[in-house]
């Protein structure tokens, strides 16, 4: 049985085209509002205009990497609660340890199957 996420909006901050591109495909045709942001900056300027309900975050971003972008959408009191996961080629526990000191909620190892992208989102969407 697969889960609709009608009107869910997930963002995926990714500065790979090709990644972006895949998570938007997948999560539209389940239903999912996509915002795309190619690295923190431009997430954090779409952010609070698009109100995400989840967060997808690449850890190797130019300019404001993951743990950055990670760690200023929970500083904000607006946005602590959206769920963030990292999403990194290594799977490495300094990354993913990393990655809970800055507040992420998850952790995806690259690359990503359908799966794993709606398995993280049904664990933290209600």
């Amino acid at each position: 049985m697969e889960t609709s996420f009608e009107n869910l909006k997930v963002m995926v901050i990714d500065d790979s085209k090709t990644i972006r591109r895949t998570a938007e495909t997948l999560l539209k045709k389940v239903g999912c509002e996509v915002i795309t942001a190619t690295d923190g900056f431009d997430a954090l300027a779409k952010i609070a205009d698009s109100k995400p309900d989840i967060i997808f975050v690449d850890i190797m971003m130019p300019r404001l990497d993951g743990y950055q972008t990670c760690a200023l959408i929970k500083n904000n009191s607006a946005f602590k609660e959206t769920p963030v996961i990292m999403l990194s080629s290594k799977d490495g526990l300094f990354d993913k340890a990393k990655g809970r000191i800055v507040g992420s909620d998850q952790y995806l190892t690259k690359p990503f199957g359908k799966e794993e992208l709606l398995g993280a989102i049904r664990n933290y969407v209600k």
